[in-house]
């Protein structure tokens, strides 16, 4: 793994701390209407407002909305301390649903934080907390950590 020195920002944080401040958004976040809006090494937050666009035929928010952004939560805190040249994916995850969501949830967060990175497996963890704050639903999730190759997939674009 490109090694980081003690107190020198990684690569992944810089390149996540770019998209905050371009306002550029992953094209998924953009489908489902949710955005990164904060990362520091080891950590990422996700906000969205679910709307009836991401509700399943019985009239509530899809389960897959709420993994998706526990799956991003997770992954990006596993990205913001990646150095150059290296890229993740997710092997598991693992979603505990606790209150579902619907239009009237306002404002969702996900936020992620890293648990361990190993030189070739991460893992990491999320909650999601509705507009009041209250806790909606968890993930635990196992990522593998590799050399990236420009364009593979868990390869920051530039």
């Amino acid at each position: 793994m490109a090694a980081e020195v003690a107190g020198d920002e990684p690569h992944g944080l810089t390149l996540l701390r770019d998209w905050i401040a371009q306002d550029r958004q992953p094209p998924m976040g953009t489908t489902l209407g949710f955005r990164l809006v904060e990362a520091e090494r080891g950590r990422a937050v996700f906000e969205g407002t679910p709307d009836r666009s991401v509700y399943n035929p019985l009239g509530g928010v899809h389960g897959g909305y709420a993994a998706t952004l526990l799956d991003s939560a997770c992954g990006v805190a596993v990205a913001s301390a990646l150095g150059e040249g290296m890229g993740h994916t997710t092997l598991e995850l693992k979603v505990s649903y606790l209150r579902g969501l619907s239009e009237r949830s306002g404002t969702v967060r996900a936020e992620g934080r890293l648990v361990s990175l190993g030189r070739r497996v991460a893992f990491s963890e999320a909650r999601l907390t509705d507009g009041d704050g209250r806790l909606c639903a968890t993930a635990t999730s196992t990522l593998l950590v590799f050399e990236a190759a420009h364009g593979r997939p868990g390869t920051f674009q530039q």
